[in-house]
């Protein structure tokens, strides 16, 4: 047999140059994803602080918000803060209407706005369980008559059939955005149309019961309307004139059914409220792929009706998910286009208390591998906080109440995981988190205003 060490020895020499040679090359992309560089001698290089291409410092700081609520804030939380100005648009209306529950019996209703983040009630179940805990109520709130994230949301039981569903996020160009209800949908109804929505106690506190069930459509010109509250009927009524109206059944309500029959080809349906006779009722309005421009596009007319049958003490808004880019470095145009969402809910739901909740944290593997927080993120959380001061609304630091710089990788990592591996979305477990942090930062909000105001009535 020939000796083959010095073949060997050459093939290894080859190796190590065409690998020397790869170290070389630039960094490129597959799909938009980066790809790991070559260095097989990276060990030994000195290490260099990777410095982010964006000057985030253009990008100033609104001033510190006015002391109206918050003095102080407790060591290692991130509170709230308030840049109300004279229309009263940040905290107060929402911490004057939890005062008010221990006055008599009320709803604190809260609209909570998001992006696939918060879809399928993750964070939002466990921020309502919480919010129930510890002021009352019951009950998943508003929900549209069937949405993409039905099948896995954990918080209720959802079977519908006989419906068309329309949402503003479809591709067809079918969607008239002129029939859209507070949730960017509307549905239209087979010959026989039903939805049944049934409680459940396996994961959530407050949702097994609910007292009161209420039903939003427009007959255009009419419509049968039945529902049936634990198996029994309880109502078959027929319904005309081209408005919004409501459907309304009361009882200890464990599944309520509603059905549709002798409906005019053009009536539209929206959704099912559940809640409880007093305490808080927070509806998920989110959708996937929002950018949260999308309620802007919610009639005038549509909104002004909702708030006549749901009036908010409180709109939360998280987005951004789907507007960062790794590198993004000017979001004007978005800020403006938010604005005018703003604007639209400060006037057709007045009174209502409004808080910007920012981006949470996303990840990214450089070429080198590591994962690193997309300076996008960072810049885009800035313009955030300005869109508030300059709204004069209120704003919560999400990406810095989880931990800032590569929080999501530390939910990723935790055992169990908290996140998923996109390094972009949180599970369930990430969503309780998540939502204990804004619990607390709410409460802490609510004691601090209701100190201030004690301490400005006794002056």
């Amino acid at each position: 047999m020939k000796n083959r060490i010095n073949h060997i020895g050459i093939f290894i020499i080859l190796v190590l140059g065409a690998l020397l040679l790869l170290g070389l090359l630039p960094s490129y992309s597959v799909f938009g994803h980066p790809l790991r560089q070559v260095d097989i001698l990276s060990d030994m290089r000195p290490k260099v602080e990777i410095a982010d291409s964006l000057e985030e410092e253009s990008i100033l700081l609104p001033p510190p918000p006015k002391p109206a609520f918050v003095d102080t804030c407790r060591t290692g939380m991130v509170c709230i803060e308030d840049y109300s100005d004279s229309t009263q648009r940040g905290m107060k209306s929402f911490y004057e209407a939890l005062n008010q529950l221990d006055r008599g019996q009320r709803l604190v209703r809260v609209a909570y706005y998001g992006d696939s983040f918060v879809e399928g009630d993750i964070l939002t179940a466990d921020l309502r369980e919480m919010l129930q805990n510890k002021y009352g109520g019951c009950g998943i709130g508003y929900s549209p008559i069937t949405s993409i994230s039905s099948g896995f949301r954990v918080t209720v039981r959802q079977s519908a059939t006989g419906w068309t569903r329309h949402s503003v996020m479809d591709t067809d160009g079918d969607f008239n955005r002129s029939l859209q209800d507070i949730s960017n949908h509307y549905f239209k109804a087979d010959e026989e149309a039903s939805i049944r929505f049934r409680g459940q106690d396996k994961n959530y506190a407050h949702l097994d019961t609910f007292y009161h069930a209420s039903f939003f459509f427009n007959p255009d010109s009419a419509a049968t309307i039945s529902a049936a509250v634990n198996g029994r009927g309880v109502l078959h009524k027929e319904f005309k004139g081209n408005k919004l109206q409501v459907a309304e059944v009361d009882g200890k309500i464990g599944s309520v059914t509603f059905s549709v029959q002798n409906a005019h080809p053009d009536a539209l349906f929206y959704g099912v409220a559940m809640d409880g006779e007093s305490g808080i009722a927070l509806d998920n309005l989110s959708m996937r792929g929002a950018s949260g421009l999308n309620v802007r596009s919610i009639p005038a007319k549509m909104m002004r009706s909702f708030y006549e049958f749901r009036p908010y003490d409180l709109v939360i808004l998280q987005y951004g998910l789907n507007i960062a880019t790794r590198l993004g470095s000017n979001y004007d145009n978005y800020i403006k286009g938010m604005k005018t969402a703003i604007d639209h809910l400060k006037e057709y739901f007045p009174g209502a208390s409004i808080l910007i909740v920012s981006v949470a944290d996303r990840d990214y593997k450089t070429p080198e591998g590591e994962v690193r927080t997309m300076p996008g993120i960072r810049n885009l959380i800035r313009y955030q906080q300005n869109l508030a001061a300059e709204e004069g609304v209120a704003f919560w630091n999400m990406f810095e109440a989880m931990g800032g710089n590569e929080s999501m990788k530390t939910l990723v990592d935790a055992k169990p995981s908290m996140a998923n591996y996109d390094y972009t979305h949180i599970n369930v477990r990430g969503g309780k988190h998540l939502a204990g942090l804004l619990f607390d930062a709410l409460v802490y909000g609510k004691e601090q205003y209701d100190r201030r105001r004690a301490y400005e009535e006794d002056r």
